[in-house]
């Protein structure tokens, strides 16, 4: 399990600006390769699978999670594949708690294939 992903997310209250600089690029290379950081603003990922099933309970699970921390992404499913995009929506940028977000979706994966 990622350090990342045993943190809890907390609610942004917009009062703080997005992260820049070395803060960013640290959270950031603390995920798996797989994530991309795009324009310094939000993060995302494309995670495949066999089939339409397995998408959706990755999806599901990613939902429960979104709940459990009050920090909700994009998923966008489809057929064999999910794509996570993060950002938190009230300072259209990134927190710690995005990065948090993306490490719990990570540890998702592998009860799900």
């Amino acid at each position: 399990m990622n350090s990342l992903a045993e943190k809890t997310c907390v609610p942004c209250q917009g009062d703080i600006p997005p992260l820049m600089g070395y803060k960013l690029i640290n959270l950031f290379e603390q995920l798996t390769n797989d994530w991309a950081l795009v324009n310094s603003h939000h993060i995302e990922k494309e995670y495949k699978f066999n089939n339409f099933q397995q998408a959706l309970e990755f999806t599901n699970r990613i939902g429960a999670i979104a709940e459990e921390q009050n920090h909700h992404p994009d998923i966008h499913l489809s057929w064999g594949k999910v794509k996570i995009i993060i950002w938190t929506h009230k300072i259209d940028g990134l927190t710690e708690s995005d990065f948090i977000f993306a490490a719990k979706t990570d540890d998702v994966l592998h009860k799900v294939n």
